[in-house]
């Protein structure tokens, strides 16, 4: 049985600085030469691209319900056989959610430390972590750590509120040239920080004395092994858009595809590059084809070759930002409007408000696809969906999936490993 220190960290509440202190302890280890492996809970495409930069190695999502129980067992085990370190990073609060990140580390034995943004606050620091540690009995607390402290008088005042039984991690100050930018989506990812490197060392030099810095106990992981996946994309060529516009992809749906015998390249529409030679079929996945817009409409090499695969029958599946991609316009946030591609019919509009957020799955003729959704754009089309997704908890109507001509889209992100037979079909141009 592969075994291996683990961490799962986890907070209050989003915005505590999780990313930033998870990513600092990777590059804290990964500087005195151990191994170390990140897994996110629950969905997410941009923290994993800065906790990557900070690891050296890929990062998978965890999610009791979206990746299933058996996966994330197989994905733990896999990684405890060459790691020296794993980190689980939480999403949201620790006991959001239904499964939430604590459900997730209660099943697989994970030790918990709680990251509190500490900057507004003084002994009620004391309060929020007892409250966290005592919650759950049967959670396993490793201590807490204060994020965004403001001097050391500061700090020994959090500490010295903290009750006997919560253990005191340590801390890092709340300076600028840590924090991590955002935006409407979250944070930047990892290409559009210059410098990053430099902010995450800077990180973990403050980390480096703390407690958390020490290596957490070993947990075991068990997981029977993974059974093989038919050959459903035998000699199948996927061409996958990716760069700024276009870069919310699961490594586990590019590895599925491989798996099950595709061939995977990517172009870059921002480049304006044309789609790889011989290119059976076509995957736009999401992204901020809103930032770019200006650029995609000039670009029009890119535009005349993703009109020609359309136009030739060859499947193409576009998910959220891809499918905006498709429409006839796309109208920013600041109303200014932009002609997109006009192979489906409709109109996308981006508002400052969140549209859609959850877990969602999609039951169609090879069975139900798990994943989620997440953006502030909607649109306006005249095309009758050919499938509707469920919400995971309530299983009220959620997001529509189109079918016109060779081309699949839909606002939903599948995770493909949940249903290979779904996903095969989508770059088949089956029926779904």
């Amino acid at each position: 049985m592969p075994s291996c220190p683990a961490l799962f960290v986890g907070a209050m509440a989003s915005g505590q600085g999780k990313t930033t202190i998870t990513a600092a302890l990777a590059r804290a280890h990964r500087r005195r030469g151990l191994r170390v492996r990140i897994f996110k809970t629950g969905p997410d495409f941009l923290d994993p691209t800065i906790l990557e930069r900070a690891s050296g190695a890929s990062v998978d999502s965890l999610d009791l319900w979206m990746v299933g129980e058996t996966r994330c067992r197989q994905l733990l085990s896999d990684a405890a056989r060459d790691a020296d370190l794993i980190l689980v990073e939480g999403m949201m609060g620790l006991f959001d959610g239904t499964p939430s990140g604590a459900d997730l580390a209660k099943r697989f034995g994970l030790p918990v430390a709680a990251v509190i943004d500490a900057q507004a606050m003084a002994q009620t620091f004391g309060a929020v972590a007892l409250g966290l540690a005592r919650f759950d009995a049967s959670l396993t607390f490793h201590g807490v750590f204060a994020n965004r402290v403001g001097s050391d008088y500061h700090a020994r005042m959090l500490e010295d509120a903290l009750p006997e039984e919560v253990r005191w991690l340590g801390h890092v100050p709340g300076t600028p040239d840590i924090a991590l930018p955002e935006r409407h989506l979250g944070l930047h990812s990892a290409g559009e920080i210059d410098d990053l490197d430099a902010r995450i060392d800077r990180a973990a030099d403050a980390l480096e004395p703390t407690a958390l810095a020490k290596l957490p106990p070993p947990v075991d992981f068990d997981a029977p092994p993974a059974s093989p996946l038919p050959r459903l994309l035998d000699g199948v060529h996927v061409a996958v858009a990716q760069d700024a516009a276009f870069s919310f992809v699961y490594p586990a749906n590019l590895r599925l595809l491989v798996s099950l015998g595709a061939r995977v390249s990517t172009f870059s529409p921002l480049a304006d590059e044309p789609l790889p030679a011989g290119a059976d079929a076509l995957y736009l996945p999401g992204g901020y084809p809103e930032l770019h817009a200006s650029t995609l409409a000039r670009h029009r090499r890119t535009a005349d070759a993703v009109r020609a695969h359309a136009a030739a029958g060859r499947p193409l599946f576009a998910e959220c930002g891809g499918m905006l991609y498709l429409l006839e316009t796309l109208t920013d946030s600041a109303g200014v409007t932009t002609p997109m591609l006009g192979l489906l019919p409709g109109h996308a509009t981006l508002s400052t408000r969140l549209a859609a957020l959850g877990m969602q799955s999609i039951a169609g003729k090879h069975g139900e696809m798990r994943g989620h959704t997440f953006h502030y754009s909607h649109i306006d089309t005249a095309l009758a969906p050919t499938l509707t997704a469920r919400h995971a908890q309530s299983d009220a109507p959620g997001e529509p999936l189109y079918r016109h001509g060779a081309i699949v889209a839909s606002y939903l992100h599948g995770y493909w490993p949940s249903n290979p037979a779904f996903a095969a079909a989508l770059f088949h141009g089956d029926a779904i």
